[in-house]
């Protein structure tokens, strides 16, 4: 790698991975390919932000025939014009990590907004914009939070309307950024509709597979456009992988299905969302499933990342299997007092959360206004509303295309039990040690941000003792349908019978796809729901579906006017 004297970088080839992922390798002496003739297709990418630097990303796709290494240049400058350039060098990708490329760029000035761009000898990519962190005294942060991005469902047009907002620090992708099913599966009937049938057309299970699946996700021109404007902080939740991901296996992986075997399948999903995500490969000795991270925003915001799917979660249950005990006394007893409140069933593991505790403990401490939690999968205790009023709508038949239990579960739904076992709820005594780690720590104020439902949540979080532990914002999907979709006319029945069974539920709604715009202040917090109103078109428009003011109550948090 050639640095230039401008500016100073780390290793703009970052280490491998314990799952085998070839490192790039710096240039040295010896000179790689020219790749005359390549193509940038997939647009370009920032995250990682730092005080000092990010991390900058992209992908070149070389002439065909091409073998061995090559060499790409890279540069970074104050202005959008680069007459300013004050750091370049070269770095080498090669067939080995799919001819993707990352480059952790650092000597730059904290709290400032920079131009990046790569080229080959005759190619060049589009111009991306990324931020440095801030540091001291800080009066505002802004962020676009968002999950849930299925191609086969619609265009990003969310993506792409957080594209056009210059006053975004930062993008919270909560996961779910791409989806494992074949075009004969979830989705699969609307992509053929709109022309977007994922690529290949078969489910994806080795690194080809995921490889080109990634591929297609970034060839999205709203894709493009967001990560060229603004840094990425992205978690996994489980579509990454496979749906429904555990430690050791998954709800859609059957190695009697010639799926083979889960490690194998887990390694070359994580291989390429490393090679193709704007993040940082794990160190050395670091396992690959280990992406968790910190970031500070000056005084004003402590942003930490959490990982719920992969590093230590227990089996979920599953109303599919033990329904039928539910049917009795003894079996509904047995689930609620002895099986789901089971102590060894684990979430996030004690290594996660002890680091998590020192990370809020150190922002407590350091008189850090705001702490907010990246988190796939609802953190509040959600009961299942009774839903025998909607026993016999015409949108149960809907509802059985995707949820063939739909009507086991309505069957089920009068007993008081949690509404997904896939969510905190079906780990509650995980959810308890991490109330009261954070209690511990003295991080009673949280503002946890959450995916993977595709519906608006504004949630408050209260311990077992009713003990305020902040606040939880739940974002809608890209594209990926909810409530609304299935149930149709009875979404809004849906919707209502939720919250009058769940207090701590301020705000539910299913309509709509969007993205959370988070705005932090040192007087206050306010988050709007931002929705386009359409994603099977690529001309839309983008509104708000509602707003709410986050104040301080009783050394936590509450929600204070809301506008719906």
């Amino acid at each position: 790698m050639r640095i230039s004297r401008r500016g100073a970088l780390r290793s703009g080839l970052l280490g491998g991975l314990a799952t085998g992922l070839a490192a790039c390798t710096t240039t040295g002496a010896t000179r790689g390919a020219a790749l005359s003739g390549a193509e940038f297709r997939h647009g370009v990418a920032s995250g990682e932000p730092a005080t000092d630097g990010f991390l900058i990303w992209t992908r070149v796709s070389p002439p065909a025939g091409t073998t061995g290494p090559a060499d790409l240049a890279w540069q970074v400058a104050t202005d959008a014009n680069f007459a300013d350039v004050i750091a370049d060098g070269t770095a080498r990708t090669s067939a080995a990590r799919d001819w993707t490329l990352k480059v952790d760029v650092t000597g730059l000035e904290p709290g400032r907004l920079y131009h990046y761009r790569f080229h080959t000898d005759d190619a060049a990519s589009e111009t991306g914009r990324s931020r440095t962190l801030p540091t001291g005294r800080l009066d505002a942060a802004r962020f676009a939070v968002m999950s849930c991005s299925n191609h086969a469902f619609g265009h990003f047009n969310v993506y792409d309307a957080v594209s056009r907002r210059g006053d975004i620090d930062a993008v919270i992708h909560l996961g779910d950024y791409i989806y494992e099913y074949s075009t004969q599966g979830y989705g699969g009937e609307v992509s053929k509709r709109l022309g977007r049938e994922h690529a290949p057309d078969a489910e994806i299970v080795t690194l080809d597979d995921y490889r080109t699946r990634h591929a297609q996700y970034k060839t999205d021109p709203g894709s493009r456009a967001m990560h060229a404007a603004h840094p990425l902080i992205p978690i996994w939740d489980d579509h990454e992988t496979t749906n429904n991901s555990w430690e050791n296996g998954a709800e859609n992986h059957d190695p009697d299905m010639g799926e083979g075997d889960w490690d194998t399948r887990r390694a070359a999903a994580l291989r390429a969302y490393y090679e193709w995500m704007p993040v940082r490969d794990p160190a050395p000795g670091r396992a690959a499933e280990d992406l968790l991270r910190d970031f500070q925003w000056g005084d004003l915001v402590t942003l930490a990342t959490l990982e719920t799917r992969l590093m230590a979660r227990s089996e979920q249950l599953d109303y599919a299997v033990i329904g039928p005990t539910l049917a009795t006394p003894e079996g509904l007893a047995q689930f609620k007092e002895v099986d789901l409140p089971d102590d060894r069933r684990e979430l996030l593991g004690r290594p996660q959360a002890e680091r998590l505790a020192r990370t809020l403990a150190a922002s407590v401490e350091d008189g850090t206004r705001w702490r907010v939690i990246a988190n796939q999968i609802i953190m509040a205790e959600v009961t299942a509303p009774d839903l025998t009023p909607l026993a016999n709508s015409p949108a149960i038949a809907e509802i059985e295309k995707v949820f063939p239990q739909i009507r086991d579960f309505i069957a089920l739904s009068a007993l008081g039990i949690p509404l997904n076992l896939d969510a905190w709820d079906g780990y509650p005594a995980a959810r308890k040690r991490f109330y009261a780690a954070m209690a511990e720590a003295g991080a009673t104020d949280l503002i946890v941000l959450t995916g993977d439902t595709h519906e608006w949540w504004a949630n408050e979080l209260r311990d077992a003792s009713g003990r305020r532990m902040g606040v939880e914002l739940g974002t809608n999907a890209v594209t990926s349908p909810g409530a609304s979709t299935y149930f149709g006319a009875e979404g809004a029945t849906y919707s209502r019978l939720l919250a009058e069974a769940n207090p701590m539920v301020r705000h539910h709604d299913p309509e709509g796809k969007g993205y959370i715009d988070l705005h932090l202040t040192r007087d206050g917090a306010r988050a709007e729901f931002v929705a386009v109103d359409t994603v099977l078109t690529r001309d839309y428009r983008a509104a708000s579906r509602a707003a709410f003011d986050i104040v301080r109550e009783d050394g936590s948090l509450a929600f204070g006017r809301m506008e719906t």
